[in-house]
């Protein structure tokens, strides 16, 4: 049964600088529809965490948090443990940011500030140092690349199939050329719909979706070696370089963290 939690404000003046929040929910975890006067990073450690704003559902895997603005109402739904922290700014801060929700595709320095934050369950800044890091990292975030979705899809006529058909069997290897042939088009159009509709290309579409599929394996307890060859990989190092790319880390170095945080 889902477990239902509700937003609880915080005092008026930690609302007038940034602050952080951590948070470790169990599997099947809802946050209701709430929105709050500042604006909000989500990063998640562990798994994914489903945000649902403005009409559209984000799907955020570790490495690309989720950028909320100002007084926009937002829910979200975790299918399984989920750890994430919140990185909260005021009003001012936010000017620089996107003015619509999107993912955050950040680089390792915003990773860093964060972790080192989180180990020393840093709520406020309170020292000289503290709020120079928070304002690297504000400085960091404003410059990140926004993306509209971790996994974009698509309602077109000859890319919708395909979508489909590839999120019912990830291990699927066809390639563009052969999609192409099978939805009565060419190649080179296919590669430009991927292009127009979800705003990057076919082999990174892919990769990401495979992705996704090998968070949950690795979850269910699967090797390495049998997640690369469910999602269609010829062996474990394939499997291993698209994980790095993605999670920055190794897949079995993220098994062994997860199974950590279960226990």
């Amino acid at each position: 049964m889902a477990e239902q939690r509700t937003f609880h404000a915080v005092a008026a003046d930690e609302a007038q600088t940034v602050f952080f929040r951590y948070e470790r929910v169990n599997a099947q975890t809802e946050y209701l529809p709430h929105h709050h006067p500042w604006g909000q990073v989500i990063f998640v450690r562990d798994n994914i965490l489903e945000i649902f704003i403005a009409g559209q559902r984000l799907l955020t895997p570790a490495g690309y948090p989720v950028w909320v603005p100002p007084d926009m109402e937002h829910a979200s739904y975790n299918r399984k443990q989920a750890h994430f922290r919140t990185f909260n700014m005021p009003s001012e801060l936010c000017r620089q940011m996107p003015p619509q929700p999107c993912l955050l595709k950040v680089n390792e320095v915003v990773t860093a500030i964060i972790d080192e934050c989180s180990a020393r369950h840093m709520l406020t800044p309170q020292t000289a140092e503290e709020q120079r890091l928070c304002l690297v990292l504000c400085d960091q975030l404003q410059r990140a690349l926004p993306q509209k979705s971790y996994l974009p899809t698509s309602q077109d006529k000859l890319l919708a199939p395909v979508l489909k058909a590839l999120e019912a069997n990830p291990a699927d290897s066809t390639t563009l050329a052969q999609w192409a042939k099978k939805v009565f088009t060419t190649e080179r159009t296919l590669a430009r719909r991927c292009q127009s509709e979800l705003a990057m290309g076919f082999s990174e579409w892919r990769q990401r979706l495979r992705f996704l599929h090998a968070i949950s394996l690795l979850e269910r307890g699967l090797t390495v070696q049998d997640t690369a060859l469910e999602l269609g990989y010829s062996s474990a190092s394939a499997l291993i370089v698209m994980f790095q790319q993605q999670a920055g880390t190794t897949p079995e170095r993220y098994r062994c963290r997860t199974q950590k945080e279960i226990e």
